[in-house]
């Protein structure tokens, strides 16, 4: 089994602006074609119970989210805040969302961590979020910064992940049996700008493009991300024009008949 780096991806793609028209031209297009667009949604770094995250809750409504946690940092007023939210899955973040590389770019799961350690920690973040959460913490695992070494790939495997979540630029070409891949491909936060927003042309051009790569099977595009199109939110970083963006995408999507969220746990069946 070989791991090869994945080239031409999602996030890597120079898609050009685009506004609310042409999203709605392009969810158009699927239903025009007798298809429906899906999409997900996966919000990174949840630890405790914020008014941010009550703000995600109450922005997303009755859409699924995929609400990544830190396991060795969450607390039980999560769980808690997470009762009356029946849409949202908790997936495993790494473990301690802590920066294990020696150099260059930052991965909690580095090549240079043994496979044993990794195994250890993967099985203690799974209890704490089954502890935590119960059947709603699934077997899919989010690692920290989306990277994760191809050689330590089959101890996820091993150890009963049945998913595995990163940017659509990061994720390797070939995963180990039983492993599926759950890309998200538009990230709206702008790291290297100050971590606020990406701007409205930004993020719905890189949605209407990914959306349209989807649409026709454009492999140089998608590379093997063939899944439905995932939006990366951060809750505990959202600005009032991210919260804008979402409210009028959900608005969106919950009334046009070519385009519907999907749930983690629809992906996995």
């Amino acid at each position: 089994m070989s791991y090869l780096p994945r080239l031409d991806a999602a996030m890597t793609a120079d898609w050009p602006d685009a506004d609310w028209p042409d999203l709605v031209a392009e969810f158009d297009r699927w239903g025009e074609a007798g298809r429906v667009a899906t999409l997900w949604w996966r919000d990174d770094d949840a630890i405790a119970a914020t008014p941010r995250l009550d703000d995600l809750l109450l922005l997303a409504g009755k859409a699924p989210v995929g609400l990544a946690v830190v396991p060795a940092l969450a607390r039980p007023d999560l769980a808690a805040a997470l009762a009356s939210a029946p849409a949202v899955a908790v997936l495993q973040h790494g473990w301690q969302h802590r920066n294990r590389a020696g150099d260059g770019r930052k991965s909690e799961y580095p090549g240079t961590r043994s496979a044993s350690r990794v195994g250890a920690e993967v099985a203690a973040g799974r209890a704490r979020l089954t502890a935590l959460f119960g059947s709603r913490a699934l077997c899919v695992f989010v690692p920290p910064w989306n990277r994760f070494a191809p050689e330590l790939l089959p101890v996820l495997a091993g150890s009963g992940v049945t998913g595995l979540s990163t940017l659509a630029s990061e994720r390797l070409e070939t995963l180990p049996a039983g492993l599926a891949a759950l890309d998200v491909h538009v990230d709206v936060v702008d790291w290297k700008g100050g971590r606020g927003f990406v701007g409205i042309g930004a993020a719905l051009g890189r949605l209407v493009g990914c959306l349209r790569a989807h649409r026709i099977d454009d492999p140089v595009r998608l590379g093997t991300s063939r899944g439905p199109v995932g939006i990366l939110t951060h809750h505990l970083v959202m600005d009032r024009a991210t919260a804008g963006l979402l409210a009028s995408l959900t608005a969106l999507i919950a009334t046009h008949p070519g385009a519907r969220w999907t749930s983690v746990t629809e992906r996995l069946q």
